[in-house]
């Protein structure tokens, strides 16, 4: 088992010894999901780089069933600073406000911080029980409380997923390791993992997380996940050697990791290969939204 176990290993890496790749032993012991990831996991030969860049187009994230099993918590959740939430003594026009505002129909509950959630609240229960005009009963949100699920980072989407079917719970707070609130994800988040972006009315102004302005030229938001910016401009940003490419998610992680410190509105901050990411709009503890001027090659 030990020699299968291995051989597995390396073979998933794209680097398999010479010995076992040519053992039938080998072969044999494989199942169907692990001869599956081996053809499509890339090798470890390094890609020349033209111009700085890579010659090869990033591909889009794979969907599929296997995310469910390979995909934990922490890759797909919302990040604390992100997480849209209302506090237990909110009266019923902030409510309703923050309902309208965000487009959500489910918000979780606080005391005092985040930290300290208390459940979630239901658009759905809170209009039938208070109506949007102002009539009914004497207004307390912990009467329309509903449970919440609390879950670690390191937890499956698989497993998430069959808690939250079994648990009848379509939103999970993720903790960290101090009990503090980390982020947040939904049972859509997860499932968008297997078919792909579901999208409403509310989510079209979102869905537009990147523009171009003109050739090689292009305004995204921070939150844009790395990968996704990547294969839209067709261009690899991590593949120079000072840049970690397991410590960043996103186009703002980036920016973060280049320049070493929060950058300020109008700062710019210089790529190792060549881009530069102008921040266009920032607060003292995170970037929102960056210009990224991408060199042009005159063919």
């Amino acid at each position: 088992m030990g020699d299968t176990t291995e051989g597995s290993q390396q073979a998933a890496q794209g680097a398999p010894d010479d010995d076992s790749a040519d053992s039938p032993d080998n072969t044999s012991g494989k199942g169907f999901f692990t001869r599956i990831f081996e053809a499509l996991a890339p090798g470890d030969e390094a890609t020349p780089l033209v111009n700085g860049l890579s010659p090869h187009p990033v591909a889009p994230p794979i969907l599929g069933m296997a995310n469910l099993r390979r995909l934990t918590v922490e890759d797909v959740s919302i990040p604390q600073a992100d997480i849209v939430a209302v506090p237990v003594t909110a009266d019923k026009d902030e409510l309703v406000k923050l309902f309208r505002d965000s487009g959500l129909t489910r918000l979780p509950v606080f005391e005092g911080t985040l930290d300290t959630p208390v459940g979630l609240v239901n658009l759905k229960d809170f209009a039938l029980k208070h109506g949007f005009n102002g009539n009914g009963h004497d207004f307390d949100i912990r009467t329309i409380l509903r449970p919440l699920l609390y879950v670690p980072p390191s937890m499956s989407l698989g497993v998430l997923l069959q808690k939250m079917q079994a648990d009848r719970i379509h939103m999970a707070l993720v903790i960290d390791e101090y009990g503090g609130t980390d982020g947040l994800v939904t049972i859509e988040d997860l499932l968008e993992q297997v078919v792909g972006d579901i999208e409403d009315e509310h989510d079209v102004e979102e869905a537009r997380m990147w523009s171009r302005e003109k050739p090689g030229v292009y305004v995204a938001r921070a939150k844009m996940p790395l990968e996704e910016f990547e294969a839209a401009i067709g261009m690899n940003l991590t593949e120079h050697e000072e840049i970690d490419e397991e410590e960043i998610d996103t186009l703002g992680g980036l920016v973060f990791m280049l320049a070493g410190h929060v950058p300020a509105r109008g700062e710019v901050v210089q790529h190792p290969m060549g881009p530069e990411f102008e921040v266009i709009e920032a607060d003292p503890r995170r970037i929102k939204r960056l210009r990224v001027r991408v060199p042009v090659t005159d063919e």
